[in-house]
C-alpha cells in the first residue's frame, strides 16, 4: 500500500513541525520527500508475478489497483500518527512537541485534511494440476 502525500500545504506545514520538533526522524525527511512513485510498487508486484509463474502452481496472475481517498480530523490523524514511521521510537518530549505542532497545523487547514492512497495487489487462483 502507498500512502501518497497529504495536500502541499498540510506537507509543508507537517515538515515545518518535524524540523523543529524532531529534525532527525523519518517524518523530518518524509514531508519533504516527492510522492512515492507507483512504479517502485509495481515492481515489487511483478517481482510476485514471476515469483508466482515460476512456482508453477497457479494460473496467470493478476494485478489489481485500488484507490482511495480517506478524509481526516485533527484527532483521528493525531490518533494514529504515533504508529507510523519511528514515531515510536521519539523520546517523549519530541513526540509530544511533534503531535502539538501537527495538531495546530491540522488546525490551520480547517480541522483536517484529506490523504490519497494506493494498494496494489497480486492474486493467482491455485492450478488445477497442483
Amino acid at each position: 500500500m502507498s500512502r501518497r502525500p497529504p495536500p502541499p500545504e498540510a506537507a509543508e506545514a507537517f515538515a515545518a513541525v518535524y524540523d523543529r520538533a524532531a529534525p532527525a526522524s523519518l517524518a523530518a525527511r518524509a514531508y519533504r520527500l516527492p510522492a512515492p512513485a507507483l512504479a517502485g510498487y509495481s515492481t515489487l508486484a511483478d517481482r510476485a508475478a514471476d515469483g508466482i509463474r515460476r512456482a508453477g502452481a497457479f494460473g496467470e496472475p493478476e494485478q489489481w489497483r485500488f484507490d482511495w481517498s480517506r478524509p481526516y480530523s485533527r484527532d483521528e490523524w493525531l490518533d494514529q500518527l504515533p504508529t507510523q514511521g519511528d514515531h515510536s521510537r521519539l523520546p517523549p518530549a519530541d513526540l509530544a512537541a511533534a503531535l502539538a505542532g501537527v495538531g495546530a497545523a491540522v488546525d490551520a487547514l480547517g480541522g483536517g485534511f484529506t490523504m490519497e492512497y494506493t494498494a496494489v495487489v497480486v492474486t493467482a487462483a491455485l492450478s488445477g494440476d497442483a
